[in-house]
């Protein structure tokens, strides 16, 4: 590993397991240091076994659409390492599944307030105090309909747009980009390929479904000081998907 991250504090959201959590190993194992929250405390603090070492990560459990669990995270990570410099908004949420005419309204604001809304508030807040990079994690749902799905696909097109949106306005102060995975082995992705992996998996140019130690390696540079001529991009993380067709 480099040490591309030598000196840099990192704050990921939703990083107890998954995408966020490779992501912040990978700024460890990068010479960083890291804080990681999602909501629940228990797998939150298990998470901190896996990183080669522990002193160089932290860890605030809490709802990532709340204020007060953001700001005690900003004044934590400012406490433990004295600065954050790179804010991945990594938190997603997706309640619902079916057509979009039959959807919960509640539903769809949850959706709207982490996945976008948070996204945009923890932003705001890390910049606040000094952050000069963001990584996004949107999907490629946002790229064309997908059937099921096609809520959550909204917000991460809108997300994809506000990454574009504030990286003009806050340069040049402040780069912010986006990865937009396909399916990934997480848990979070085990609805749309359980049962039935190596049938996706075929679909896929590359015969394979993503991991989140891939999606890890694209955020860490985008992150890192060589994306440094790089802002309002999202990367398409697919294994060729969309090269026939599919999302």
């Amino acid at each position: 590993m480099s040490e591309r991250f030598a000196g840099k504090v990192a704050l990921v959201t939703g990083a107890s397991r998954g995408i966020g959590l490779a992501v912040a190993q990978r700024i460890v194992a990068e010479g960083g240091c890291v804080c990681i929250t999602a909501r629940k405390p228990e797998p939150l603090n298990e998470a901190l076994d896996y990183f080669d070492d522990p002193t160089r990560a932290v860890a605030v459990a809490g709802h990532v659409d709340d204020r007060e669990h953001r700001q005690i995270t900003i004044d934590t990570v400012l406490d433990r390492f004295g600065s954050i410099d790179v804010l991945v908004n990594n938190a997603g949420v997706n309640p619902l599944f079916g057509p979009l005419l039959e959807a919960d309204n509640g539903a769809m604001r949850k959706i709207v307030e982490v996945n976008l809304l948070a996204t945009l508030a923890w932003t705001k807040s890390a910049v606040a105090v000094g952050a000069d990079t963001v990584v996004n994690v949107a999907s490629t749902a946002g790229l064309r309909p997908a059937r099921g799905i096609g809520f959550y696909g909204s917000t991460k097109a809108a997300l994809m747009h506000l990454t574009t949106q504030l990286a003009l306005e806050l340069a040049p102060a402040v780069r912010v980009n986006a990865v937009a995975p396909a399916v990934v082995r997480t848990q979070f992705g085990v609805p749309l390929f359980e049962g039935r992996e190596d049938e996706v998996a075929a679909s896929y140019p590359l015969r394979q479904l993503g991991r989140p130690d891939q999606i890890a390696a694209a955020v860490a540079y985008l992150a890192s000081d060589e994306a440094a001529w790089t802002t309002g991009q999202t990367l398409v993380l697919d294994g060729g998907l969309s090269l026939t067709g599919g999302i």
